[in-house]
Order: structure tokens, then C-alpha cells, then sequence
């Protein structure tokens, strides 16, 4: 009788299988319990003993925030410094600054956002991408949006342009007045500063070329 061949025999088959699922199963596991450690928030005690975190604490918002270019990883990442004035603190708690950024997420979704822009990744490309608006240089004491709102910084003049979207035409495509009041502007505007804190592996790929968005200049 002739030999059978390996590939034909159904018991290979069946033990490749089993092998080849249990360590897809292992590999799930460890990849899941990997990613948790990835997205988990950091705290406030984190920021303060200069650990980095991918997603850092609220408190971030008490912190100035830069893009800086990591040449291991081939892009640019967030880089926490010093403290700074946030609408002119920098001691928000972590309770303080987490409703904060909890108002500006909710207002996010009240406001369709996502309709027109695009938020890590999700949403639609109408309008400009948001996920790392506040280092956009356009808001920055040299940009033209401060000088628009004749604001004397970053968070103010986001917050103006947020309330009265139609006074300070931009583009064709102009965002529509929301009803947005000041403290859901300040919450907005904090969700945002956080969201750039958010190590997104450089994405969206084509914002460090903006002039001025890299080392926050």
C-alpha cells in the first residue's frame, strides 16, 4: 500500500488547526490586555512626575502642549511641558478639569461635530480635522484666527470663534452658528487640548507639515 501523503491526511489538518486557533486565542488575549494599558488614562500624578502616558490625564490642560518630531518613530508626538494659564488657571484638579473635558465630549456629541469634522480618526472630511486643532498655529499669538477675535490667547480665541462661528468667515465652507454658550466653548476647547495631548502615533499624518505646528512655534 502506497505511503499517504501529510498534506492529505485529515489528522494534520485537524491538529494544524487546533494549534493555529489556540494561539490566535493567546495572541487575542494578550493583544486586548495590551491595548487597555495603551488607552488607559492617566492621572494627575502621572503629569506631575513627568511619566508619559499615550492618553494623559485631564489635567493636561494645565500644561503647555507641543508637537515635536521623534526621529525613532519616524513622525511627531506630544510633548507635555511647563505649566501654563488655561483661561487663566493652571491649578485645575483632576475633578475640575475631567468635567471640563466631560462637557466638551458631551457638547461634541449634542453639536454633531462629527458631521462636518473628523475626531481621532472618526467623522467626516467637509470641514478641518479637529484632533489636533489646538496645535494648529492659526490659534497661536501669531495666527490669524487670535488676530481675527482680537483675543489674547490660544483658548480664548477658540472659544470666541465657537460662539459666533459666523462672524469670522474662514472659508467657503463656514461652520454654522450652534447656539454654543461660553462654558460649553471652555469645555469644547479643553476636549480639544486634551485630544492633542493624545499620542496618535502621528496621525493625521499631514498635520506636522503645517508651518509652525512642530516645536509649537
Amino acid at each position: 500500500m502506497a505511503n499517504k501523503s501529510v498534506w492529505s491526511d485529515n489528522r494534520f489538518w485537524q491538529r494544524s488547526a487546533a494549534w493555529v486557533t489556540g494561539f490566535a486565542s493567546v495572541l487575542l488575549i494578550w493583544l486586548t490586555f495590551d491595548t487597555l494599558g495603551q488607552i488607559d488614562m492617566g492621572t494627575d500624578a502621572d503629569l506631575q512626575n513627568g511619566v508619559t502616558k499615550r492618553v494623559p490625564g485631564p489635567t493636561v490642560i494645565n500644561y503647555k502642549i507641543t508637537y515635536e518630531m521623534d526621529t525613532k518613530r519616524g513622525h511627531e508626538v506630544p510633548v507635555i511641558g511647563e505649566k501654563e494659564k488655561f483661561f487663566g488657571r493652571d491649578d485645575y484638579s483632576e475633578e475640575e478639569a475631567g468635567a471640563l473635558l466631560h462637557l466638551g465630549k458631551l457638547g461634541s456629541q449634542a453639536k454633531n461635530c462629527m458631521n462636518c469634522h473628523t475626531l481621532l480618526g472618526n467623522g467626516a472630511y467637509y470641514a478641518p480635522d479637529l484632533t489636533k486643532a489646538w496645535l494648529d498655529p492659526a490659534w497661536g499669538p501669531d495666527g490669524s484666527m487670535q488676530a481675527m477675535t482680537g483675543k489674547n490667547t490660544k483658548e480664548e480665541a477658540m472659544a470666541e470663534f465657537l460662539q459666533h462661528p459666523s462672524q469670522y468667515p474662514t472659508h467657503e465652507r463656514m461652520m454654522p452658528n450652534l447656539g454654543i454658550t461660553e462654558k460649553e466653548a471652555q469645555g469644547l476647547v479643553a476636549f480639544l487640548k486634551h485630544m492633542s495631548s493624545i499620542d496618535t502615533n502621528g496621525f493625521p499624518r499631514n498635520f506636522g507639515k503645517i508651518q509652525g505646528a512642530v516645536h509649537g512655534k
